[in-house]
């Protein structure tokens, strides 16, 4: 039996276990990098007024790599959410209205 097979044979809204890890390991991810980018967000704008242009530079450097490492983790979250949407169950584990 394929895979899909096997997750047309299961009733709607149910996800496997496998599914519900990989889902909860992409929302820590997603969570993980929004409070990193969020801290390098703050030492950015703290710099603005506390340290030389140089510094700020970093700074911004920093920002931007947590940035780009958030939408990363947010766009991987969103593909799981498309992959396993004819399930019915990723809506039901909280992310219908993210």
């Amino acid at each position: 039996m394929s895979a899909h097979s096997r997750a047309a044979s299961r009733a709607p809204g149910v996800l496997t276990r496998r599914t519900l890890s990989e889902l909860g390991e992409l929302q820590e991810a997603v969570q993980r990098h929004r409070a990193q980018r969020d801290a390098a967000l703050r030492l950015l704008t703290a710099s603005r007024q506390a340290a030389t242009d140089v510094a700020q530079r970093e700074f911004w450097l920093e920002f931007v790599w947590a940035d780009q490492e958030y939408r990363v983790a947010v766009r991987r979250l969103a593909e799981f959410c498309v992959r396993h949407q004819d399930l019915g169950g990723v809506r039901s584990h909280g992310l219908a209205a993210s």
